[in-house]
């Protein structure tokens, strides 16, 4: 256990400097300067502790990357050894270094036989940027520079970069400058919200076959590749209709568009398997990965490519006009390395499938069932969403979904939990190293912050 940490300063004077200098992601800056953010000081598995010594569980995970938790000592050390080593080189200069060739073979032991590259990043955001450049110089390569035009989904999130926010489909983002040309969008598969009188499965089919459709009106041989995460995360984590991806990777061979997956949330072990496409049982051609690459112990990404796609590029393409300073440092490397080993040999991940993944399930369903607030449960694994729902027999919404789910939220961390709203949903995903006995802690905060909620909407 980590001993307690002692703030040196009083919270209110952390506030003030955090006022002073910074501008916070996703928030109205000037109301949380008025409100000050909570400090966060110390982290312990699953808890975290505030500047007033307030602990928290973690039913987030971070930002869906702490896959292991916080304080693992083997991680800590890992990075001082790589430290002490080789604090830094590059991969430019015709160079490389043991700790990225250590984390590469590791990771594609991990990966389905037919992906052999990747080229490293910093985050998430830049996977896909580098996917967009990407994949438009394997078209080049193979002889097609006019297939550009890459589709993604509205209400998809890939990052909050310039490319990344166009390729999502966050309209208020594009409304802040967020769009770059060559880009198209078709609906999200929300059967909850969007699904009519269609079954689950007609509704799947109907959004995959927007694609089509779209690819179409643009002409497959303008289309570079369609972007999608196999589940939506920061959107609210929605599960698609089993009868969506097959559907969708149908199309992509059909008019040879590449299936391009989004793995940042859904990778290393969240949904019970290695990687969301796994679960959902389809075969990308490539994906995005960070967040549980690390557990989010230091920053790393990469964007992993198929056999064909590498092959191209490699053989074929001469130089590749592509590089960053830090793409695959030998500190993020070596904690990289450490973490999957502990999630392979560990077993954590199919701890997850096997056990407390099947337990959280079971009991959201038990304590959510039949809340009279919670129209939906889905998920799988350790991640899950909640629905709210004015009239579950009609699926109809609250129009003030928002302010509700965010109230909830907020009732939460006065409870000591941490979950996240998005849309009307409440969305967790604690870290894979959950006990049952934590979950248990946290469904059961989670009911008091619904039951608090559902008050205020007169549902209880």
């Amino acid at each position: 256990m980590n001993l307690p940490f002692e703030p040196q300063r009083q919270t209110q004077d952390y506030q003030a400097s955090d006022a002073a200098h910074h501008i916070h992601a996703f928030v109205d800056q000037k109301a949380l300067n008025a409100e000050g953010p909570r400090v966060m000081v110390r982290g312990e598995g699953l808890y975290l502790w505030d500047s007033e010594g307030k602990r928290y569980l973690d039913g987030m995970s971070g930002l869906w990357c702490t896959q292991l938790g916080y304080g693992r000592k083997d991680l800590t050390a890992a990075a001082a050894a790589q430290m002490d080593q080789l604090a830094y080189y590059n991969m430019f200069f015709h160079t490389t270094h043991p700790a990225v060739i250590e984390l590469s073979e590791l990771l594609f032991s991990l990966l389905p036989g037919h992906y052999s590259h990747v080229i490293y990043t910093n985050s998430g955001s830049e996977a896909n940027e580098v996917l967009i450049r990407t994949v438009r110089r394997y078209w080049q390569v193979l002889g097609k520079p006019q297939k550009k035009i890459m589709i993604g989904r509205w209400n998809g999130y890939h990052g909050s970069t310039l490319a990344a926010s166009a390729l999502g489909g966050m309209k208020f983002m594009h409304e802040m400058g967020g769009l770059i040309p060559d880009v198209a969008h078709i609906d999200e598969p929300y059967w909850y919200a969007q699904g009519g009188e269609l079954t689950p499965a007609e509704f799947g089919r109907r959004c995959a076959l927007q694609l089509e459709e779209k690819i179409l009106e643009l002409g497959a041989e303008n289309v570079a590749g369609f972007i999608a995460e196999p589940f939506q995360g920061a959107g609210g984590m929605i599960f698609p209709p089993e009868s969506y991806w097959p559907e969708i990777q149908r199309i992509c061979r059909q008019y040879d568009v590449l299936l391009c997956a989004d793995e940042v949330i859904g990778g290393f072990g969240r949904t019970g398997e290695w990687f969301a496409h796994q679960y959902f049982g389809f075969e990308p051609d490539t994906l995005s990965i960070a967040k549980g690459l690390t557990s989010g112990y230091l920053p790393m990404g990469g964007l992993v490519l198929s056999k064909r796609m590498a092959e191209a590029l490699v053989e074929r393409g001469g130089v590749f006009a592509h590089g960053l300073t830090y793409s695959g440092h030998p500190v993020a490397a070596a904690v990289a390395l450490a973490n999957l080993k502990a999630l392979r040999d560990e077993g954590i991940v199919r701890q997850v499938k096997d056990d407390t993944g099947p337990y959280l399930h079971t009991l959201l369903h038990e304590v959510f069932g039949n809340h009279p607030m919670i129209g939906e449960i889905q998920g799988t694994g350790l991640l899950a969403a909640l629905q709210f729902a004015e009239d579950k027999a009609t699926r109809k919404r609250f129009a003030n979904e928002n302010d509700l789910a965010w109230q909830c939220r907020t009732f939460g961390f006065e409870e000591g939990v941490i979950i996240r709203s998005t849309l009307g949903r409440m969305i967790m995903a604690p870290a894979l190293v959950a006990s049952r006995a934590e979950l248990d802690e946290l469904v059961d905060k989670t009911r008091i912050a619904v039951d608090r909620t559902a008050r205020i909407a007169g549902k209880l």
